[in-house]
């Protein structure tokens, strides 16, 4: 039937609804800010055993809903909020569904590294696309491979371009400069940020006999009396960092910076970072932090809201993706 009063045609129009997990809000309020939007209204709670309840305070019926959620702090309730909001949008009649994970729990069991192990990353990614999510737009995945576990449209931003900017910022002596790896794995990434700051790379070489351990076995490239900066993608215990600066301070590095795109921080790491021969630790907002002693924070709100804009307008996001490069 055709609809002639033009009120009726504007209802019909798109429509985008922001709204929040409880492990990331304020990195989602810099996100509503920056497009011009509140962060609409969603009921997160919990019964006295523990579950999760969610209710929407308004219709999505036909909106273009965005979730943002950091999969950090409880994880499992984080993820669990992203599923059962997801679950609530899809039997609230939303257009599409996308969930903005600014940090990707689970990443870190991507494959199987011994017998009778599970694939977490997959199993996350299955989860979510049950639930109805259409679409992820995420941070510095732990592999970037695991896109491949989705079935749905993943688009991958990278924290590099903003340390990139942050370093040369500091106008270092390129010529006396080091991006040092964590690891072979890391290599790629910490290249392109290399090249960022036209400067030379080095890769260690590192052991792991158990989780939230490792060693360093010896460094690939040039470090003695060098400024380096390690780059890597997550700090959990700090642990492992911390040994492999002392480490490279043994084997003659100067000045060292760390920098990671999420700081989990687990147990005793501020306080161990703010222990370790480092000028500084730089991390951003996907996963929330106090910026206080060694840790500095740099924000990836502009990051997310121009990919969440050009979603909703139906632009080209690939511009704005660094992930496939970065990995």
């Amino acid at each position: 039937m055709p609809i002639n009063d033009p009120s009726k045609t504007c209802a019909m129009q798109k429509t985008l609804r922001l709204y929040s997990g409880t492990a990331n809000r304020p990195l989602a309020e810099k996100v509503a800010d920056l497009l011009g939007v509140e962060l609409s209204g969603l009921a997160l709670e919990k019964f006295a055993n523990g579950e999760i309840y969610a209710r929407f305070d308004e219709t999505v019926r036909g909106a273009d809903v965005f979730f943002i959620q950091s999969i950090s702090g409880d994880v499992n309730d984080a993820l669990m909020e992203l599923l059962i909001a997801t679950d609530a949008a899809k039997r609230a009649s939303a257009r599409t569904i996308t969930a903005c994970i600014t940090h990707y729990g689970y990443a870190r069991q991507d494959r199987k590294a011994a017998p009778r192990e599970p694939i977490t990353a997959r199993l996350v990614a299955n989860l979510l696309e049950r639930a109805g999510v259409d679409r992820v737009i995420t941070l510095d995945l732990h592999q970037g491979q695991i896109q491949g576990f989705f079935d749905i449209p993943v688009n991958h931003l990278s924290a590099l371009p903003l340390f990139g900017e942050y370093y040369n910022n500091m106008h270092f002596d390129t010529d006396n400069l080091v991006v040092v790896s964590p690891d072979v794995g890391r290599a790629k990434a910490a290249k392109k940020l290399s090249d960022m700051l036209d400067c030379s790379l080095a890769i260690a070489h590192k052991g792991r006999p158990r989780h939230n351990a490792a060693e360093v076995m010896g460094i690939i490239g040039d470090i003695k009396g060098k400024t380096c900066i390690i780059n890597d993608d997550m700090i959990d215990t700090a642990g492992t960092l911390c040994a492999s600066v002392r480490e490279l301070k043994k084997m003659g590095a100067g000045d060292i910076y760390v920098c990671a795109t999420h700081g989990i921080f687990s147990g005793p790491a501020i306080e161990r970072l703010n222990d370790a021969p480092i000028v500084e630790c730089v991390v951003t907002d996907s996963i929330p932090v106090e910026a206080a002693g060694k840790i500095k924070t740099i924000t990836v709100a502009d990051e997310f809201a121009n990919a969440i804009a050009a979603v909703y307008d139906e632009e080209s996001v690939s511009k704005l993706v660094g992930g496939d490069f970065a990995m």
